[in-house]
């Protein structure tokens, strides 16, 4: 038997709370309820465990899951399971009128229906409400399962009509172990990959499995600690957002290419023929998602970039303050100690505070460049 939970870690309690709530049906639980929020900061493995959750309803029988059903559900296959995610910027209001339009179903082959909607913060309000309604009248075998950062993402309307599950950080060590044991990771790699990730499980996973992004993220920092004028700062500015164009290509450009061959060989359009016309409108549609997915992609790069900006100078504070022991970027020790040594503490947490505010910024749509740089030239050293 493939348990739906072992790939999990560092969740003990929420998985109990799931694992309870699953075996209703068998007669053994009585905690389920039709609309759940599971939140946790990024890399927590919100989605992993939504999933999880998901095969652990859809399987008939049996909380812990049949290995076909486990199998549909990571192929995001079952006949009975809905996922509502985006590679843009925001999840588009047609996207989620069609997964109410499905929640109406009864299931076909499962236990219940179920829709997973991943990263459900990024629903501007007017979308949020048509989910909303449909939270408020869910057929009896309908079960939503919501994933974002926090509670205060979601609007409080929704907030009230779901069960929410909190989950922590996992430990270095937990996300270390899940590397070697799920992907075969070295453990000296796996420990240096959960470390710099800071237990990101997403984010360790391919640091872990990509040694250019190990080298990308090395880039960074050193860029970062080697500013010594303004002039410095906005030439790092360009270099760090080339970076994260770089890591956002990488994780793109394969996967689009993959995409757009397998649309062209269902669409009858053979290697190097060129696209007919009457089918050109679905390749631009194609293009369009792609572009979207590659706004979203850089936007996410630049945030890892300033995510570990964050850990370095949260490591220079630390050696200023006498806590080396407690540093992230071990490998950068003699350059850490140097940067200490040319900066107050004070001047650290300004440096810190820029970068949650570019971090702000980006968000609310300044252009990267200039968030960047005026964050940067707070991190000048002599």
């Amino acid at each position: 038997m493939m348990a739906v939970w072992e790939n999990l870690t560092g969740q003990a309690e929420a998985i109990e709370i799931f694992r309870a709530a699953s075996a209703v049906s068998t007669g053994s639980g009585n905690s389920m309820t039709h609309a759940w929020l599971i939140t946790g900061p990024p890399g927590s493995g919100r989605s992993n465990l939504a999933f999880a959750f998901a095969a652990a309803l859809l399987c008939p029988g049996t909380p812990d899951g049949d290995r076909d059903a486990i199998r549909q559900v990571e192929a995001r296959t079952h006949p009975d399971l809905s996922v509502l995610t985006t590679d843009g910027v925001i999840i588009k209001m047609a996207t989620v009128k069609e997964a109410v339009a499905r929640s109406q179903y009864s299931p076909s082959v499962g236990r219940y229906r179920v829709i997973v909607v991943e990263d459900a913060d990024r629903m501007v309000e007017r979308t949020s409400n048509v989910l909303l309604k449909a939270l408020e009248e869910p057929p009896e075998r309908t079960v939503w399962i919501l994933c974002a950062p926090s509670e205060a993402d979601l609007l409080p309307t929704i907030r009230s009509r779901v069960r929410t599950v909190r989950l922590r950080v996992p430990s270095i060590d937990d996300v270390a172990e899940l590397l070697v044991q799920r992907d075969g990771v070295e453990p000296a790699i796996a420990e240096l990959s959960a470390r710099l990730a800071q237990s990101h499980i997403g984010m360790a996973r391919r640091l872990a499995t990509n040694p250019e992004a190990r080298l990308r993220r090395e880039e960074t920092l050193t860029t970062a600690l080697g500013i010594r004028s303004v002039s410095m700062a906005v030439n790092a500015a360009a270099r760090l957002l080339a970076i994260a164009g770089d890591d956002a290509k990488a994780i793109t450009i394969e996967r689009d290419a993959s995409e757009r061959e397998s649309v062209l060989r269902s669409l009858g359009v053979e290697p190097g023929q060129s696209v007919p016309a009457g089918l050109r409108s679905q390749v631009k549609a194609l293009e369009d998602d792609q572009k979207r997915r590659a706004v979203r992609s850089l936007r996410d790069g630049i945030d890892r970039i300033l995510v570990d900006l964050a850990s370095l100078y949260r490591d220079v504070m630390m050696v200023q303050l006498g806590r080396e022991q407690a540093v992230i970027n071990l490998e950068l020790g003699a350059q850490l100690r140097a940067a200490s040594m040319s900066s107050s503490p004070a001047a650290t947490v300004a440096t810190m505070d820029a970068i949650a505010l570019a971090r702000t910024r980006i968000q609310s749509n300044v252009a990267p460049a200039l968030a960047l740089e005026a964050m940067l030239v707070s991190a000048v050293r002599r």
